[in-house]
């Protein structure tokens, strides 16, 4: 099948592992060239994921880069263009958790999820939006997620983040929508992850007992969908936030 992502350049933040990794194995493996941006302190990490996603053909390249830095963005998105010459796709799904309660939740807690889930993804859609304008294309895909619909005790700063990430969505998707691109969001539910690896086999069999599907999705459930968004079929789509959670919060 014909994904119609021959020779586009994805970015993809949050790239080196979990569900990044595997947003840039599916998009190598539909015919795009990627670029995965994550942390700094975990260069070694990264480049070996590019590497791996290389090896299928297409080229990936590593950008070290913290998506809470301003001029740390701006580097990595002309690195990409330089390097890969445009930018098509961008993938917001750096994230991160500080989970507590309410009344227990540190200021550092709170601003630490917002800046890296909210405020890094606005940074990175406001440069690659950049390139795309003048190109008059392009796909935006958001990594919200089903705790920003629902709430969920004990995450009060990811809720608040995913569901700004999903204002952000709709907003940029209106305004961007002339220059004929693209912006959804994609809402996960209960995904396989180092955090679920660790978890019993009676408590994965509670979270699965909450799924009409009756089992955690896998991070390629998610990039399945990220690579449907990004190509021809998903050309219609725009300010959706499309929930991958087996039926969990339908």
């Amino acid at each position: 099948m014909n994904l119609g992502l021959d020779n586009q350049v994805a970015v993809i933040t949050g790239g080196r592992r979990g569900i990044g990794k595997a947003i840039a194995a599916a998009m190598a493996e539909a015919g795009a060239d990627t670029a995965l941006v994550d942390v700094p302190s975990a260069a070694e990490e990264l480049e070996a994921t590019a590497q791996e996603v290389a090896a299928s053909g297409r080229r990936c390249q590593a950008v070290p880069a913290d998506v809470t830095d301003r001029e740390g963005v701006q580097r990595a998105m002309r690195e990409v263009q330089e390097s890969l010459g445009r930018i098509d796709v961008l993938v917001n799904n750096a994230g991160i958790t500080r989970d507590g309660l309410l009344v227990r939740m540190s200021d550092d807690d709170w601003r630490a999820v917002l800046e890296v889930n909210l405020t890094g993804a606005f940074l990175c859609t406001r440069e690659a939006a950049k390139p795309m304008m003048k190109q008059r294309s392009g796909c935006i895909v958001n990594m919200a997620s089903v705790v920003g619909l629902m709430g969920n005790a004990g995450q009060a700063n990811y809720a608040a983040a995913k569901a700004g990430l999903i204002g952000l969505t709709k907003a940029t998707a209106r305004e961007l929508a002339p220059r004929g691109i693209r912006v959804n969001a994609i809402a996960p539910g209960f995904i396989v992850s180092a955090m679920t690896d660790r978890l019993s086999d009676e408590a994965r069999e509670r979270l699965a007992a909450q799924i009409p599907l009756g089992r955690l999705g896998t991070p390629e459930d998610v990039a399945a969908a990220v690579v449907f968004l990004a190509g021809p079929a998903g050309a219609y789509i725009t300010g959706q936030v499309i929930q991958v959670d087996g039926g969990m919060l339908m």
